[in-house]
Order: structure tokens, then C-alpha cells, then sequence
């Protein structure tokens, strides 16, 4: 590539990876490095901070029901924790914690923690794969949706990402995730829409402007010089680079991968960066075997991982209200499913059902949602915990009292109509005015309208065409295009078409303009 295409390309703003160091970008490059970066100013947006559970994390060992002991033990006893040795939760007789979740314990004494008993949904998927996609799209068992629940968020607040971004209104990126590729939480439905660290060093490499050598080849040189141009024409890397350097004192973590991921994140949002997501996982919750060490069950690889969340969890609290922005700062942990009631013959436990999920932070309503899990009188290895609540309610009472998403845009952005779950946050918290809100639907640059939405036939297309092959497509929840109202080439220049909807089903969805290499995708609900 020579250098002159390279900056050509650059600065027409394609889709380029950043490739400092594996520093992985998900976005379109739109302003050389400076422009709209004025200094960070302190934001009071809301962040949501997401900790995946991956493989699925046992609720029975990590909430131990106390009015069931007895069956529990039956149910495990190889492996069930020892009654005297779980740590008590005041104001619940019922229900303790494993002695190795100490961190999380002592934050539900603070009231910053909120559990949700039982999360999951009907017809529940035990792939590992396909239930991690469920629980990111937030879609349901028997169906399939290319874009994550906090994407489509995203994408509802901020319709004309990326086109027109980074700028004024938000010259950060929308979502942050620790991880070597973009998860699909955070897929809207027509562009990742988050950036992303692959880990932490790459992180540290990006604050000491070091990179990964190059090979000492014609290529290796050539290979360096992107490397450099992509770091420095990066306005969201240098927005990172920013906020590192506004929070430097921090509190002191447990040296763990998660601790340092969550560290992190903290640093970044005490500096001041607006991005509304922030996701970080921690692996080895898949406890077929050895979950427990039998001679003493309150050790072994499970306990080890909820001292590591746990510890992780507190520290990054403890640190985010020492850097005064605690009000500002939720968490809410998720794993793909729980497990079974009954342990198996290696001392660990099969892939299970319905297992608690943990709200956490100064804006939580301390307390339990839901029950106890209900277990059987005589457990077998088939038996699982009944979904009591489905985790999507949780997601739209976070999209309504945590992002103030208005009641009735809820459903547009899950794609289906769920209940709310009342007191997952404290009453009394301000929401976004509706000054605000219009300001990030008009951040950017608008090349598609679609009115009225919602719909219950004609629907007015406006767009403009950047000239050349232009393309407007109407999309269903799955990605399947239902219909093309426009296909051909065109002048560049604004149009505007009447599209007759009346015979598609009521439902979501998406209506995508392809022109060039500008893209733009408007969600649209059939009544």
C-alpha cells in the first residue's frame, strides 16, 4: 500500500481495523487525529459496566438456599459447601453466600448489590455458543437475531453512528469492551459499535506509544507505517489515551485478569469518557469436573473464580467512589446458564437452567428479586432450576431506569414486549431530559428518515444517495431482507419514496441504506 492511497483512503473515511498492536477498532474512521478532540470535560452519562460469567456459573454453590439445605445436600454430597461456613446475608435467613464470594457479600452489606433469583428464559438453550447468543441479543430459544441488546441501544440513542462521528455531541466511543473481538452485546444492526481493547496490555502499550515489532521485511516496514498512521488518525484511541491520563490515582486491585480489566474501566470513566457500555469477561465457570475440592468444599477452581469476581467487584467499586463517579456507575454480571441441581460422579455439575444474576454499584437498590430456587425431594442428575425471572426483563428495566429509555421504545429495541422488574435501582434518580436525547439523535450526519414509525402501512423513505449504486432495504428481526424498495444507481442527491408496508406482519424492523460506502440502518415498528 503506498503511503498517499493510505491517507487517501484515511481520509474518505473507510472501515478500516486499527492494527496497533492487535488494538482492535470496530468503527469508521472519520476526522484525523485533533479534530473535535477538545479537552475531555467531566460527563454525568450513565455507564452500565457488563462481567460475563463464561460457562456458565453454578447459583446453587454461589447462593446457597438455607430453608432447603438438607435436600441440597442430598442433591450434592460430594461437593455441597459446609452450612457453618457460608457467609450470612443480613436480613435473610434464608439464603448465604459461598465464603469465597467475600467481596460481593460485603458490597450486599453496603445495599449495593442487587440479586436476581433465577434469571433465565423459556425453552432454554445448554450450548454454550448458542445460549451465550440469547443472552447477548437478548432474542428468544427458537430465533435468531444478528445484533446484541445493548448495540441496538446504541443504535436507538445514537441513530447516524458511525456516519458523522466522533463529534461535538459525542467524541467518545459509544461502548468499550477488554477483549480480543467485539462481542455481539454490542452489534447494532448495521455496525459494531464499540471499541475495543483485546487485553491489557495492548492497553498499557497504547499509553506508553509502543507497539508490536514489525518484521524486518519490505512488508514489516510497510506493515509499521500503518500501524502508525492507523494510531494516530484514531480520534477513539486518543480519547482513551485522554481519559487515561486525567485518573492516575487509583485504588490498589488484586492482581488478577479481571481486576485489571475492571481497573481499567474505572480509569476511564473517572477521566471522563462518555461511552455508555463498558463489558469485560472472566472464563472457567464451565465446572464439569473438579468444581469443589471434596476434602473441603469451600475451595477448588469455582471458589477460586468468585474470589477473583468478587474481589474484582469491590476493588473497582472502592476505586470508582474514591474517583467521584460512583452515582454515575452500574454493573450487572451474566452468564449463559446456570447448573444442575444434582453434582455429577466428578465432583462438579452439568449444564444447568435458571441461575441468579448480581446488580451492583451505588445506584442499585440493595436486596433480592425473586425466591429461593425450589429443589427437589429426591434430585437426579436431570433435575434443573425453573426460570422464575426472565433476564430480559432485567434488560428493559435497565434500558427504562438506568439509560431512560421511554416505556414504549423499550420493545423496539429487544424486538419483543417484556415486563419490567420493579426496584432493581434507587428511587429518585434523574433521567435524561429530552433536550439531551434530541441532541444524540441529531449527533452525526442523517442520510435515512422513516416516518411515521411506528407503521401500519405506507412508510415515507427520505435518504440521500452519495451517488452511485444505491440500495434501500427493509430487514426483519432475523436479518432476512423482506423487501427492496430501492435498487439501482442514482445521482447524488436527497429522494424521497412512499413504500407500502401494509402485508408485512407487526413486528420490528430494520430499514438499511446502502450507498457507497455509507451505510445507515433505522429500526421501524409494525403495529
Amino acid at each position: 500500500m503506498k503511503r498517499r492511497s493510505f491517507i487517501k483512503n484515511v481520509a474518505a473515511g473507510v472501515a478500516l481495523p486499527s492494527l496497533l498492536g492487535g488494538f482492535g477498532v470496530r468503527l469508521h474512521a472519520t476526522a484525523p487525529l485533533g479534530r473535535l478532540m477538545s479537552a475531555l470535560d467531566a460527563d454525568n452519562d450513565r455507564a452500565l459496566v457488563l462481567i460475563q460469567l463464561d460457562g456458565g456459573n453454578d447459583g446453587l454453590a454461589t447462593l446457597s438456599p438455607l430453608d432447603q439445605y438438607d435436600r441440597l445436600k442430598k442433591a450434592r454430597p460430594n461437593i455441597a459447601l459446609p452450612e457453618n461456613r457460608l457467609l450470612p446475608l443480613t436480613g435473610l435467613s434464608t439464603l448465604a453466600m459461598h465464603p469465597a464470594f467475600i467481596g460481593m457479600r460485603n458490597l450486599y452489606e453496603e445495599g449495593q448489590v442487587r440479586i436476581v433469583q433465577n434469571a433465565g428464559y423459556p425453552n432454554p438453550n445448554l450450548s454454550h455458543f448458542r445460549a451465550t447468543d440469547i443472552w447477548m441479543s437478548a432474542s428468544h430459544a427458537d430465533e435468531f437475531i444478528g445484533s446484541g441488546w445493548a448495540g441496538r441501544y446504541l443504535a436507538y440513542e445514537y441513530p447516524n453512528f458511525p456516519i458523522g462521528y466522533p463529534n461535538a455531541n459525542m467524541p467518545h466511543p459509544l461502548a468499550v469492551e477488554i477483549g480480543y473481538s467485539m462481542s455481539l452485546s454490542l452489534m447494532g444492526p448495521q455496525t459494531g459499535m464499540g471499541f475495543v481493547i483485546p487485553d491489557t496490555q495492548s492497553y498499557y502499550q497504547l499509553l506508553a506509544g509502543e507497539q508490536a515489532p514489525a518484521p524486518n521485511t519490505p512488508a514489516g516496514e510497510q506493515l509499521a507505517y500503518v500501524r502508525l498512521i492507523a494510531q494516530q488518525s484514531r480520534v477513539f484511541a486518543q480519547a482513551i489515551l485522554d481519559a487515561s491520563k486525567k485518573a492516575t490515582n487509583q485504588a490498589t486491585y488484586p492482581d488478577t485478569p479481571l481486576a485489571a480489566k475492571l481497573k481499567i474501566i474505572a480509569r476511564l470513566i473517572a477521566g471522563g469518557l462518555k461511552s455508555r457500555f463498558y463489558l469485560a469477561s472472566i472464563g472457567g465457570f464451565d465446572t464439569h469436573a473438579q468444581q469443589a475440592d471434596t476434602s473441603d468444599p469451600t475451595k477448588g477452581a469455582h471458589a477460586q473464580l468468585l474470589q477473583q469476581l468478587g474481589d474484582a467487584v469491590w476493588a473497582f467499586c472502592q476505586d470508582i467512589q474514591a474517583l467521584g463517579v460512583a452515582d454515575r456507575v452500574a454493573g450487572m454480571t451474566f452468564s449463559e446458564f446456570g447448573r444442575r441441581v444434582a453434582s455429577n460422579f466428578s465432583d462438579g455439575t452439568d449444564h444447568g437452567e435458571a441461575a441468579p444474576l448480581f446488580l451492583f454499584g451505588t445506584p442499585v437498590a440493595g436486596g433480592v428479586t425473586g425466591s429461593n430456587p425450589k429443589l427437589p425431594l429426591n434430585p437426579t442428575l436431570n433435575d434443573n432450576l425453573p426460570m422464575e425471572v426472565d433476564f430480559r426483563s432485567v434488560y428493559a428495566t435497565v434500558l427504562r431506569d438506568w439509560f431512560c429509555v421511554p416505556e414504549a421504545d423499550v420493545p423496539s429495541i429487544l424486538m419483543h414486549q417484556h415486563p419490567f422488574v420493579n426496584g432493581l435501582f434507587r428511587p429518585g434518580m434523574a433521567c435524561l431530559t429530552s433536550s439531551v436525547r434530541e441532541d444524540h439523535w441529531e449527533a452525526g450526519r442523517s442520510l435515512l428518515t422513516c416516518r411515521p414509525n411506528p407503521f401500519r402501512e405506507a412508510v415515507v423513505l427520505d435518504y440521500e444517495s452519495t451517488g452511485g449504486p444505491t440500495v434501500v432495504q427493509i430487514l426483519d428481526a432475523s436479518g432476512r431482507i423482506v423487501a427492496t424498495p430501492v435498487s439501482g444507481w442514482q445521482a447524488q442527491g436527497r429522494y424521497q419514496i412512499t413504500w407500502d408496508g401494509s402485508a408485512l406482519p407487526a413486528g420490528v424492523y430494520f430499514c438499511r441504506l446502502v450507498s457507497g460506502q455509507a451505510q445507515q440502518t433505522r429500526t421501524l415498528q409494525k403495529h
